[in-house]
């Protein structure tokens, strides 16, 4: 069974439509991208997977599980099974590192009091942040650390799928690589299906398994780095000449 499956997916925006007949799998256990120009509606899409926002038509499935379709407890069952890092990391300003990573066990998981604690630290220790990270407030963490942060706090309930959106935006490039690096480690250590939205080639060519190409509303190809770099399409060739050959 595939993590994600997508499929004939619509998307009608102020009379536009984004997308149209959007279809593609996400197998288990990889780091799968998304990646195309600004504009295509990645991230629109992203929101469309884990039920943030509803397409027009279409079919999505995560972990076998009808996002659009299946009943409410089913869905509650599901989000447990799934993480997100968005894009500006969404953390609780007014909470710490830790009770931000403490929420969701708080809200979805029950917990005793004494194994909280234990659970939040390995969680922040995973998404490789220093022990003392916890006792901060996000306004108090550089913007790696913050990136970081938001990942423990997606690890928090144990999930099969780790969804990330723009992860290394904004970080310089010695941290986006110690991030990459991280979410490389996370797959491989936790058998973690990773699905991210990036314009980082870096990242692409570092540690994705496979990448999906949005463009005129449509997947017009998808598959490894080499399979990519061989396509005949302007766009790839004007997005892997930024990084020669």
């Amino acid at each position: 069974m595939n993590a994600i499956e997508a499929d004939a997916i619509v998307t009608r925006i102020g009379g536009r439509t984004l997308h149209d007949g959007v279809s593609f799998n996400v197998p288990r256990g990889k780091i799968v991208a998304l990646i195309g120009a600004s504009g295509v509606g990645k991230s629109v899409l992203l929101r469309e997977i884990i039920g943030l926002s509803r397409p027009a038509a279409g079919t999505i499935r995560l972990l076998g599980t009808d996002v659009w379709r299946a009943p409410e407890d089913e869905l509650n069952g599901l989000r447990r099974r799934f993480g997100m890092m968005f894009q500006d990391g969404a953390l609780f300003s007014s909470l710490t590192v830790a009770q931000n990573v403490a929420t969701p066990l708080r809200e979805h998981a029950f917990i005793p009091a004494h194994l909280l604690e234990p659970l939040v630290q390995l969680r922040i220790a995973f998404a490789g942040l220093p022990p003392d990270a916890g006792a901060r407030m996000p306004s108090e963490l550089s913007g790696g650390m913050r990136k970081r942060a938001a990942v423990a706090r997606a690890l928090a309930l144990e999930p099969e799928l780790l969804f990330l959106d723009e992860p290394t935006s904004g970080l310089d490039p010695v941290t986006a690589r110690g991030f990459d690096k991280r979410v490389r480690f996370l797959s491989d250590e936790l058998g973690l299906t990773v699905f991210l939205v990036t314009h980082d080639l870096d990242t692409l060519l570092g540690i994705v398994d496979r990448a999906i190409v949005l463009a005129g509303g449509k997947v017009v190809a998808e598959g490894t780095v080499a399979e990519l770099r061989q396509i005949d399409d302007p766009w790839l060739r004007s997005y892997f000449g930024t990084h020669g050959t």
